[in-house]
């Protein structure tokens, strides 16, 4: 294991069965809040993980317990305005560079992705949730709106209609509710996520690379993904 840097480590495997699968590791107990240097290391774990030749496909996970809670409140409400602007060209350069990874993406979820890390779990190409996890756009709570495109990427799973109904009022989505929005694709027992995640990944692994990354630019081209919609 590489450890990239403090919070966020890239993790590759070279065994037969899961050679070229690599993992973007969250790592800051308890509830991996993100901070302006998590959104850094998230950048710099992405990047690297495109570059890659040794890396087919990825996995985001937070670990066992959750996925993410979403921004680091302590730091936010310290900032003045022209890091609070920093901060959020910050999280928008982390959630593009995890959507922009030229090689299929899964997100294991686990625990709770609210606020910005529901954001973080949209940049995946797929997401696999535990039956217990918990979502919610959650920011109008603390009198904000998604940073880092997450209303775009929202509006674009589920909607409209209920994207607004869910930005508007902060409120949790339990799986089963996820799973009928769209915005997980596969539901499973907690224990299973990342083994799930692991069998999604797995598929791609010998698949053509090039061919992949050319599927994944021209789909992503067609619904709008990239900076151009990133402050919303």
């Amino acid at each position: 294991m590489a450890a990239l840097s403090e919070f966020v480590h890239v993790v590759v495997s070279y065994g037969s069965q899961d050679a070229g699968l690599a993992v973007l590791l969250l790592s800051r107990p308890p509830t991996n809040a993100m901070t302006r240097q998590v959104y850094r290391e998230i950048t710099a774990a992405a990047d690297e993980l495109a570059r890659r030749d040794d890396v087919a496909a990825v996995i985001l996970f937070g670990g066992h317990e959750i996925f993410s809670a979403g921004d680091d409140m302590v730091e936010l409400e310290k900032l003045t305005v022209a890091e609070a602007e920093l901060a959020d060209r910050v999280r928008t350069e982390a959630v593009d560079a995890v959507a922009a990874i030229p090689k299929p993406t899964v997100a294991a979820v686990t625990g709770y992705a609210l606020g910005a890390g529901l954001t973080l779990a949209l940049a995946a190409d797929w997401r696999i949730s535990g039956d217990n996890v918990k979502f919610g756009a959650t920011e109008i709570l603390s009198g904000r709106t998604p940073g880092g495109g997450g209303m775009a990427r929202l509006t674009r799973v589920v909607g409209e209609s209920k994207a607004k109904e869910l930005v508007f009022s902060g409120r949790f989505v339990d799986a089963e509710e996820a799973l009928e929005l769209g915005l997980i694709d596969e539901m499973v027992a907690p224990d299973n996520v990342y083994d799930c995640a692991a069998v999604w990944a797995r598929r791609f692994l010998g698949g053509p690379q090039d061919a992949l990354a050319a599927a994944k630019a021209g789909i992503n081209a067609v619904f709008g993904v990239g900076a151009s919609e990133s402050n919303v």
